[in-house]
């Protein structure tokens, strides 16, 4: 109905009438195009519009109803332009060999509305004037830059297709950046990525392990394996049979030991030949032995590494003949041994692989110089304090995978705009990544509880008097302090305010460690006298070596009886007899002091029930890892765990601090302590630093 019909309806309604006016002045005051109408009188006949025109009275629909304007509008109109899409699918049909690096066909098509259209139609829409345009007998909004985009997208795909050259590691990525694929930042935006039959059945397969078939170590392999770690070695023979790297990544004390073992027993069995090497820190080497002789006695084993006996197959250069299944060495010596980089490996085994977490590092850079035809990582943390962790591990896991760091970088920039966030990230590197929690009692429902709490301690009356001194120091030496230097005293004074809160004697490097000074050393008896009565066992964690004989001193005047203490300093023959003494049955050793570095990866110390962090690390990861000495798999009786925190100190604000900053649900862990507060402005920091009583 034109407006002058409406008017004419209307007449004999004043009211009506300037009602009616009102809205369509109303409206013409914020349009060009109403006003244009109404001062040329058009308005008041029945209007034929081109399609630009009926795209722009369209658009402006919201205005008119803003107006008091009812307006009644076609049912394809959607409110604005409708991108052309470009949807790519790959892995339609399985490869003649697989491996990131196999070749896989490629299809890509040009979608408008769900529907696919020719390159032509697209052509003739880019032709067409900016507004509406008909095609497929439906008119659809013209938008010429997605359009460009579109096409241009598509283009670049159809040239990947035609050289041939599109591979599997191709298709993983697309998903993580289409624009990288496709060298071009820009026509990523208008692209869907979709796996094709076979691709798609590989990833459901990878990320529903429970529904693979089992992959049986068989006869010679002498472990019962649990339902969840059966679950696991299928996993890892699917992830061997695609050649793919994958990261075991079973919370600590599931077993992820005996896992590989099964594995590499399984590849022995299927006759498929070629050395393996593992790579863990020193601390493991005699748990290695141990399993290995116990559950797969069959795999030849030969150690690189100084502490083995200098016999054929081990010591320094162990199997230089290249007989044995598997070689055992340590992080720290893959630098050092020249021929391990000379050898092409099966696999390259990393155990606690956290230990390639920075990439810069040079123990992380000969690491990844090692050659092998495929890789597996274990480890119970695979973030500790970001993502670029994650791609780290990634980077020697599946090498381009995850592209280059400043990629990934640029990458998770763009995670922090969607809404799904690290749920996007989560999907896309599931497919490699198998982590169980023992907390999951669909995964293991015997394992007993893990009680977790802060134990607070309170400063004696010296530790009062020398941490108010210690803060008017650090307020001296702050400010006047820029940059690097400024990060250094901050560093040195947590570092000063944890041996402090610890005991004076270690602030002052005097000696002694007397109890009475020390509200720490006072509140660890009183836990450790109920231990005692219970005649159980407590592992003391502290990240400090010269602290581990004060307490483990003190400790035997609660106790009444002597413990055991483990730390770097040791050797690491040594260690596994310590481990075996306090695990054994025949004596009563109440507790072991712990250096959190050497005692916190790997160990098996299930005869204990109680653990004590005495000063923190200020990284969860790092102290879960040291927790699940004792809850794994062994234990049976209920863990408590207490963190030690000091009252109105740095320690206890810093924890407060870093809660906040935790993210659930496997999301990024947070930054580390140490490196949010060197960011503190100097107010900030004081305030972190002043005493609270």
């Amino acid at each position: 109905m034109s407006l002058r019909h409406a008017l004419q309806e209307h007449g004999a309604d004043s009211n009506k009438l300037l009602e009616l006016l009102a809205t369509v002045r109303l409206a013409a005051a914020d349009s060009t195009f109403i006003s244009g109408m109404l001062e040329s009188g058009d308005l008041f006949h029945p209007i034929s519009l081109t399609a630009k025109e009926a795209h722009t009275f369209l658009t402006e629909i919201p205005l008119y109803e803003k107006s008091g304007i009812l307006c009644r509008i076609p049912d394809w109109w959607k409110g604005a332009a409708l991108p052309l899409r470009v949807r790519i699918s790959a892995g339609g049909r399985q490869p003649s060999h697989v491996g990131l690096d196999a070749l896989i066909d490629f299809k890509s098509a040009l979608l408008l509305e769900g529907e696919e259209i020719s390159e032509a139609d697209a052509q003739d829409l880019l032709s067409a004037a900016e507004g509406l345009a008909f095609i497929k007998n439906k008119w659809v909004a013209v938008d010429h830059e997605k359009l460009r985009q579109a096409l241009e997208a598509y283009r670049k795909s159809r040239r990947l297709i035609e050289s041939g050259a599109f591979t599997l590691k191709d298709a993983m990525r697309l998903e993580l950046d289409p624009g990288k694929v496709l060298h071009d930042s820009v026509v990523g935006e208008v692209i869907e990525v979709t796996n094709g039959d076979w691709l798609a059945s590989v990833v459901l397969k990878l990320r529903n392990p429970a529904a693979l078939d089992a992959a049986k170590p068989g006869d010679g392999f002498l472990a019962h394996l649990r339902h969840y770690q059966q679950i696991g070695v299928n996993w890892l023979w699917l992830h061997h049979s695609l050649g793919f790297g994958g990261c075991l990544a079973d919370d600590m004390g599931l077993g992820k030991t005996v896992q590989v073992l099964a594995l590499l027993h399984l590849m022995k069995k299927q006759g498929i030949h070629g050395q393996s090497l593992l790579v863990i820190p020193a601390s493991l080497i005699g748990n290695w032995q141990d399993e290995i002789a116990r559950f797969a006695p069959s795999l030849m084993i030969s150690i690189a590494h100084p502490i083995a006996k200098a016999t054929k197959g081990n010591g320094p250069d162990a199997d230089s003949s290249g007989q044995s299944d598997l070689v055992i060495t340590t992080y720290s010596l893959v630098q050092r041994y020249a021929w391990l980089k000379e050898r092409e490996w099966n696999y390259v085994i990393l155990d606690e692989a956290q230990a390639i977490k920075n990439p810069s590092a040079r123990q992380t850079r000969a690491i990844k110089e090692l050659r092998c035809r495929n890789r597996l990582i274990m480890t119970g943390t695979p973030v500790e304090n970001s993502l670029s962790d994650l791609w780290s591990l990634f980077d020697f896991l599946n090498p381009g995978l995850l592209g280059t760091s400043s990629e990934f970088s640029e990458f998770l920039k763009k995670l922090r705009q969607r809404t799904d966030g690290y749920a996007w990230l989560r999907k896309l590197v599931s497919p490699y990544i198998l982590r169980r929690m023992k907390t999951d009692k669909s995964v293991i429902s015997d394992l007993p509880e893990k009680i977790e709490m802060k134990t607070y301690t309170s400063l004696t009356k010296k530790q009062v008097l020398l941490y108010d001194e210690m803060v008017k120091q650090l307020r001296a030496a702050i400010e006047d302090a820029e940059g690097i230097r400024r990060k250094g005293i901050i560093l040195s004074f947590l570092m000063k305010s944890k041996q402090l809160c610890n005991h004076p004697d270690q602030y002052l490097g005097t000696g002694g460690f007397d109890a009475a000074d020390s509200g720490k050393f006072q509140r660890l008896a009183e836990i450790c006298e109920t231990i005692r009565d219970k005649r159980e066992k407590a592992l003391i964690f502290t990240q400090f070596k010269e602290m581990t004989g004060p307490i483990a001193a003190h400790l035997e005047t609660v106790f009444g009886r002597k413990g055991l203490v483990l730390h770097g300093a040791i050797p690491v023959g040594k260690r596994k007899e310590i481990i075996e003494t306090f695990q054994s049955a025949d004596t009563y050793l109440p507790f072991m002091v712990l250096s959190l570095k050497a005692g916190g990866v790997g160990l098996n110390l299930t005869s204990a029930n109680h653990v004590v962090h005495f000063d923190r690390w200020w990284n969860p990861a790092v102290e879960n890892q040291a927790t699940d000495r004792a809850f794994r798999i062994g234990q049976r009786k209920n863990v408590v765990v207490h963190k030690f925190l000091t009252s109105g100190t740095v320690e206890e604000k810093i924890d407060m601090m870093i809660e906040d900053k935790i993210r659930l649900a496997g999301e990024v862990v947070a930054a580390s302590g140490e490196a949010l507060i060197t960011e503190m402005d100097n107010d900030r920091l004081m305030k972190l630093f002043s005493l609270a009583l």
